[in-house]
């Protein structure tokens, strides 16, 4: 490779919301900017979570020297485990990041990494690369944007951000230092795109904590439960002091409600009174007015703590007529319909609920427009490549830039598996790499064509027959009727019919064989063709056919 340019490649988070994986690479040596997760669409049944197609990276693994970490969120570190299994590396990140990195590995003990705490204004030497932290708002503490120096110009990398003038940190986005670094030069702007297409500016998070005193305040006599993102820690750190301000104790339900609470306050990041939790066990045995539950569930995840509590089903709290439940999160687009669905489960158990179309419990922690704008004002990059979000958000952050000044020619919209390269006065695309989605379960990684995945698919979708037959191939006959069961094919009051006349066509298939020292392979094929193309006729539905064949 030419030794004056710089290789970026986009593994995830552009074209798409989530898994967010970017590679800086130059000469032998890559440094991988952050390596997030999504969660799949209801057409990838019994799928958890999808990751990023790593196969050039283990491809290049020697070349690999470092993982550096934006922020703490899931579509960022949710992959961090499944990329430590397959290459070693030091990981690089913000001391609240690398806690939540730290505990998600407690499930891969065999594991090794060296993991690298960074706070702002720190400057980091890799090799050719040499990355400064810089301090940006978000919904999650210790959040960082990058300025990567490398031998080919300055690229800045924001992270997800927004510019809250009344952060609860007290630290705001780091303007100051970000004009520095625009006037002394910017080749490449990656900017994050989530809220390209909102004007204004987003809410201050402390706007929120007054939303939720007033509320909490007018509601002295109710029980109230507040869902909300576990990873919002300045949302968790507010709803704590509301509730020590009214004398309410704490009480946390969901598993990683439970799990960031205790790493962030073990981090100094939460700061509350131990005295003030209570175990939600002993909740029920609470006067209503001493005690505030704090919950995951807020985008009405199925197996979700307030989830099962709208259902009924969640064994140490049950709904009642004196709850108020806050939802203090937006749905993210494709959860509406079960964030709904809980909600109107919730009333219909006789509890209150407030939401954010009814008051301002939420705020986003990315950048509306003119924050976007800002961005672009202060860092002045020669080039731009919008990134974090849908194909809609790339095209719609173009068009902004375009509005601010930036020529068309001088931006790229990136595509998963694109590789672009940089040099001093130019940027250009050069091609694509391997790279695409992985899908993981309980039984480990798969991609999108696997068998199991085409499996689960038809059986959701056609259902499965199952067909049991038992032959005495020396005689050349069947022996006792031929049982079958079919599940998702037929409604129960057709089943009966069904079932005899699928049962004539397995005695009739089998009559066209000579049963006598056959293969049970050869019964079985015959069979699966046999039953299929019945139950095409009558359903029009392909559904699995398991073919059970036993000889005497």
């Amino acid at each position: 490779m030419n030794n004056n340019k710089l290789k970026i490649t986009f593994l995830g988070g552009v074209g798409e919301i989530g898994k967010n994986m970017t590679c800086l690479e130059y000469n032998d040596e890559i440094i991988i900017i952050d390596a997030g997760l999504t969660f799949p669409d209801d057409d990838l049944p019994g799928v958890d979570i999808v990751i990023p197609d790593m196969t050039y990276l283990i491809e290049n693994k020697s070349k690999i020297k470092a993982l550096v970490l934006t922020h703490g969120h899931e579509d960022h570190i949710g992959a961090v485990p499944f990329l430590l299994q397959q290459i070693q590396m030091p990981i690089y990140g913000s001391r609240l990041t690398l806690a939540l990195v730290e505990n998600k590995m407690k499930e891969y003990p065999k594991v090794k990494y060296k993991a690298i705490s960074v706070k702002p204004k720190n400057v980091l030497k890799i090799g050719s690369f040499s990355i400064e932290f810089i301090k940006v708002s978000h919904s999650i503490a210790g959040s960082l944007a990058l300025s990567i120096t490398t031998p080919v110009g300055t690229i800045v990398h924001t992270g997800d951000f927004k510019i809250d003038y009344e952060p609860i940190d007290g630290e705001m986005t780091d303007l100051p230092r970000l004009g520095e670094i625009g006037r002394k030069g910017v080749n490449l702007l990656l900017c994050e795109s989530t809220n390209v297409c909102r004007k204004g500016y987003s809410m201050s998070e402390k706007s929120v904590g007054r939303t939720l005193d007033e509320i909490i305040k007018n509601h002295a006599e109710n029980r109230i439960i507040v869902a909300t993102f576990a990873s919002n820690i300045h949302r968790m750190q507010q709803i704590m002091d509301i509730a020590e301000k009214y004398k309410r104790k704490i009480a946390f339900t969901g598993r990683s409600m439970i799990n960031v609470s205790e790493v962030a306050m073990k981090l100094g990041e939460l700061s509350f009174n131990r005295e003030n939790i209570v175990d939600i066990e002993k909740v029920d045995k609470m006067d209503d007015k001493e005690v505030l539950i704090m919950t995951t569930g807020s985008q009405g995840e199925p197996m979700s703590a307030l989830t099962r509590m709208a259902a009924g089903e969640f064994k140490s709290l049950k709904i009642r007529e004196n709850d108020l439940v806050i939802l203090s999160a937006s749905p993210i687009p494709g959860n509406e319909k079960n964030v709904y669905n809980v909600i109107n489960a919730l009333y219909k158990l006789g509890a209150d609920v407030i939401y954010d179309e009814l008051a301002e419990v939420h705020t986003s922690g990315h950048a509306c427009q003119e924050e976007l704008k800002l961005m672009h004002s202060l860092v002045k990059p020669k080039f731009f490549m919008p990134v974090h979000g849908e194909y809609r958000h790339l095209k719609t952050h173009k068009e902004l830039a375009i509005t601010l000044g930036m020529e068309a020619r001088n931006i790229i919209l990136p595509s998963i598996g694109m590789q672009v390269e940089m040099g001093p006065n130019s940027l250009k695309e050069i091609g694509f790499v391997k790279a695409g989605q992985r899908l993981v379960d309980g039984m480990g990684i798969g991609d999108m064509d696997s068998n199991v995945l085409r499996e689960r698919k038809q059986l959701s979708e056609d259902g499965i027959c199952v067909v049991c037959v038992n032959i005495n191939n020396v005689a050349g006959e069947v022996t006792g009727e031929p049982f079958i069961i079919t599940r998702g094919v037929v409604y129960s009051d057709e089943q009966e019919s069904f079932v005899q006349d699928a049962k004539a066509c397995i005695i009739a298939s089998l009559k066209e064989i000579d049963l006598r020292g056959v293969e049970p392979s050869v019964i079985r094929a015959s069979l699966r063709r046999n039953i299929s193309n019945f139950i095409f006729r009558r359903t029009k539905r392909r559904p699995m056919i398991l073919t059970i064949v036993t000889l005497d």
